[in-house]
């Protein structure tokens, strides 16, 4: 790339396409090469987003220790406006961070369907396309390059947003009580094992049912034998399988996260309580923490859906790549395979 400069003041990317012979060959690499200098601005600012999002936190426990110690209620009213400042700054930079992304996302999905009716052009210049052949072409361009091109907004700046979020609000947390900060921890420990075993049951069933509708579609235009027939309905039921599996876990998969979340919340009260009656806690300390678990709950659960969603797009990718490479085998070696 020649122009470092974020890609709404780029002109030249509209015009971006890849042929068969340069196209990316791993989802990294197509997003490296359409948006690296988009990622590099998208995680600056998904850093600043994670640092504004831990100063509410302190501004609360400020505002509480006040109104309960001090009663001071003109430092409580400034408080509140620097709370109103923070948020309103917060605010503004996730739009900006938000929109940014979904010009990216949408700039990689119009460069994919660019790209694949090159490639298909490409070919019919030296083989006429059949009309299965066609069927999967209508299908990537309209339906398959969108989730391969909607992660490409946020395939950087989001788990750099989610996990800065995290180590900002357990670094505040353990300044806080470092005690606390550990029992806070321990609490999610149980998800480091159930959440890569689940995914992984996941991520093959994904695989599958994209396989399988792959598979569908390039039947969809063919004249349909009751040969053809039968084996479309075979399809679609391990399909409706596959789903149906998929939901059990995903949903399986949120209900213990959310189970373990709420189980160390009520550790962090009954801690945070014991420490406040012994007088060694500020009640401010305690809604800190209490607040810190609340924060911490969302970027986990986002940082868990963008792994899920990592895994899924690249299994996709990996699939517009294999068509397109059986796109590229001239008429004899397809026949001879």
């Amino acid at each position: 790339m020649t122009n470092p400069l974020p890609s709404p003041f780029r002109t030249d990317s509209a015009a971006r396409r890849f042929s068969k012979g340069d196209f990316p060959q791993t989802l990294v690499g197509f997003v490296w090469r359409i948006s690296a200098w988009d990622q590099f601005w998208l995680c600056l600012i998904s850093l600043a987003v994670s640092l504004l999002d831990t100063a509410p936190m302190e501004i609360q426990r400020r505002i509480v220790d006040q109104a309960v110690y001090s009663g001071s209620f003109n430092a409580i009213v400034w408080l509140a406006v620097i709370y109103a400042a923070v948020v309103l700054a917060e605010g503004l930079v996730k739009l900006l961070m938000n929109i940014y992304r979904g010009w990216v996302a949408e700039n990689a999905v119009r460069i994919l369907r660019g790209s694949i009716t090159l490639i298909n052009d490409e070919q019919r210049q030296h083989q006429q396309a059949g009309t299965g052949e066609r069927g999967v072409e209508a299908a990537m361009i309209v339906a398959e390059v969108e989730p391969v091109g909607g992660f490409s907004g946020d395939s950087l700046s989001e788990p750099l947003l989610q996990a800065g979020t995290l180590v900002s609000v357990f670094g505040y947390l353990t300044y806080l009580n470092p005690l606390m900060a550990l029992a806070s921890l321990i609490a999610f420990s149980p998800q480091l094992v159930f959440v890569p075993l689940m995914q992984g049951a996941i991520n093959r069933r994904v695989r599958r049912r994209i396989a399988e509708l792959r598979a569908a579609s390039a039947n969809l235009l063919d004249e349909h034998a009751e040969a053809v027939r039968l084996a479309q309905e075979a399809r679609f039921q391990e399909v409706f399988r596959l789903n149906m599996g998929i939901f059990e876990l995903k949903y399986t998969l949120n209900f213990l996260m959310n189970l373990t979340m709420n189980f160390g919340t009520i550790g962090i009260l009954a801690l945070g309580s014991w420490y406040v009656i012994k007088g060694s806690f500020e009640v401010g300390t305690m809604v800190a923490f209490v607040s810190g678990l609340r924060s911490v709950s969302s970027p986990w659960g986002s940082l868990v859906n963008w792994f899920q969603n990592a895994w899924v797009t690249a299994s996709r990718y990996d699939v517009l790549q294999d068509t397109i490479r059986a796109q590229e085998m001239p008429i004899a070696e397809s026949k001879v395979r």
